[in-house]
């Protein structure tokens, strides 16, 4: 259950503050922030990378070529600009992924050959049921932490919300989430299949292990050089599949960073600025989070591979937002120091060991790399492989090998977890809040679902809401509706670019009254 269903017509931070305090919001947004630039930093860098290798373009002006053209259209364009452009992009990316992968399968015996080939140099062993959570990809570590991650992005994430909140309605915010599912399915299959097809080609002289690359994430753009080396012009149809994916998330990421700011910070401190004003403020935050994001690509070149790089960072930030979140909508009891303190540990524990494992990377024993092979690169290349010298391993601490260890898809789970249980007892310790107290829809009553069979069960889970008293139901609904209202006034200027015909189609939005009628929010529903 997402933030923007619960409240609907609030900002996912803004839920927050209904539920808690204003420092438990500004704290959350103050950590999205945090995240977002380190992550769009990652996404801005992954490209260039590809385009250095393709053209021999200056990495670090491609770098700052993409950061300016994100910034550009998501200024002058808004969110309206940043959905189309996604929309585009995606036919983009798909054509490009389906083009190397129909040439790559042809140049290299086709389909059968390619998985007898993967599956001889075990490319192929998806079941992997090991439950020690110091291996990096297992079944479990991608099922349970992977299900923790992709819950912050899709649950709480203020770029996914903001678009959720500009669908027509409720039932369009879940299909176009639905869309998305399906769009990213065939977007990790197209990639996992170029992966078996680059290690088909490659399986006798990895280009990485042997120098011809500087990065791994190089491996994908150095096999389009070779595959279509004789047909000039489809490298650079690779290449906007690439950027297209970039531009997608860097604009979208701009967008809600320039949006969270304008609502969080710049209104509250400047109540009566006007709409005109707001619309500048809006776009000149746009083009400042856009230098920033693109500057943080240089810290992103230190951070390793770009895919394990961009979940570690989802996963110290949004593992704990997610647990704040979950604090406020399931458990009634959590009071705002709760709320604060158990935000802060899971931020503490997600950081420790995701900085942690970047200082002293996990041992070979966990990661276990599987077998790279230079025996055929001198006969099929004029350079020669670099002898490396072996030297003395670097000291490491216990905890290298124990704490710092835990597969990167567990950031996630670590932060959540944690902020949910130091959050309860700091409730606990300080004073729980009484179910009476809350509005009944700022809390989702999930112990629904297990007490199914006993009203008195679920009354009792309940903790003292009245979700089962249709008069407090309403009360809290018409609270809710008027301090939504007083956000109203400021929307446009929060879309950077949305236009009012565009406000008017948002869930619930009554233009004549200017508030939030919530007609779709239905008291039974939540039984």
């Amino acid at each position: 259950m997402s933030a923007a269903v619960l409240c609907k017509g609030c900002e996912h931070t803004e839920y927050l503050e209904l539920r808690f305090t204003k420092p438990v919001r500004i704290a959350a947004t103050l950590i999205y922030i945090v995240q977002t630039i380190l992550y769009t930093g990652v996404v801005v860098y992954a490209p260039a990378l590809a385009l250095n290798q393709v053209t021999g373009f200056d990495l670090w002006g491609s770098v700052f070529a993409t950061g300016i053209v994100c910034s550009f259209y998501c200024t002058l364009g808004g969110l309206k600009a940043v959905v189309w452009t996604d929309a585009f992009q995606l036919i983009v990316m798909v054509t490009g992924f389906l083009t190397v992968l129909i040439q790559g399968t042809l140049q290299n015996g086709g389909p059968a050959n390619i998985w007898e080939n993967a599956n001889n140099g075990s490319r192929l062993s998806i079941f992997d049921f090991d439950v020690d959570p110091l291996r990096r990809h297992t079944f479990w570590t991608i099922s349970i932490g992977g299900t923790f991650t992709w819950l912050g992005m899709y649950g709480v994430n203020q770029s996914t919300m903001q678009r959720c909140i500009s669908c027509k309605s409720e039932k369009h915010a879940k299909l176009a989430l639905y869309l998305n599912l399906v769009g990213l399915w065939i977007i990790l299959v197209c990639a996992v299949f170029s992966g078996l097809v680059m290690y088909t080609h490659f399986r006798s002289c990895d280009p990485w292990t042997a120098g011809f690359i500087s990065a791994p994430d190089q491996l994908m753009p150095y096999f389009v050089m070779i595959i279509f080396s004789s047909a000039p012009g489809l490298p650079g149809l690779f290449v906007a599949c690439a950027f297209s994916g970039t531009l997608s998330t860097v604009a979208a990421s701009i967008n809600a960073l320039a949006t969270v700011t304008f609502e969080d910070f710049v209104k509250h401190c400047f109540p009566n600025i006007s709409e005109r004003m707001g619309t500048w403020i809006s776009k000149g935050l746009c083009i400042i989070f856009g230098v920033i994001c693109t500057s943080m690509a240089v810290a992103a070149s230190l951070m390793g591979g770009v895919v394990q790089a961009s979940l570690s960072i989802h996963g110290m930030c949004g593992g704990p937002m997610l647990g704040l979140f979950i604090l406020g909508i399931v458990f009634p009891c959590a009071n705002w120091k709760g709320a604060l303190g158990g935000l802060l540990i899971g931020i503490i524990l997600a950081f420790w060991v995701g900085i942690g494992a970047f200082v002293y990377p996990a041992p070979p024993s966990k990661t276990l790399p599987l077998y790279l092979s230079t025996a055929g690169c001198i006969a099929n290349n004029t350079e020669t492989v670099a002898t490396v010298i072996p030297t003395l391993p670097p000291v490491r601490p216990h905890l290298a090998d124990t704490w710092y260890s835990l597969s990167y898809l567990y950031y996630s789970a670590v932060g959540c977890l944690g902020c949910i249980i130091a959050g309860l007892l700091i409730s606990f310790v300080t004073g729980p809040n009484k179910g009476r107290d809350i509005k009944p829809l700022l809390i989702r009553p999930v112990c629904n679902i297990f007490c199914f069979w006993s009203h008195k069960c679920k009354a009792l889970c309940w903790c003292g809401v009245a979700h089962d008293n249709k008069a407090p139901q309403e009360e809290s609904k018409q609270d809710l509706q008027k301090e939504l209202a007083k956000n109203v006034e400021a929307n446009d200027a929060l879309k950077n670019g949305l236009n009012t015909e565009m406000q008017k189609h948002l869930p619930g939005y009554n233009p004549g009254e200017k508030s939030y009628t919530n007609t779709s929010i239905d008291a039974e529903s939540y039984f």
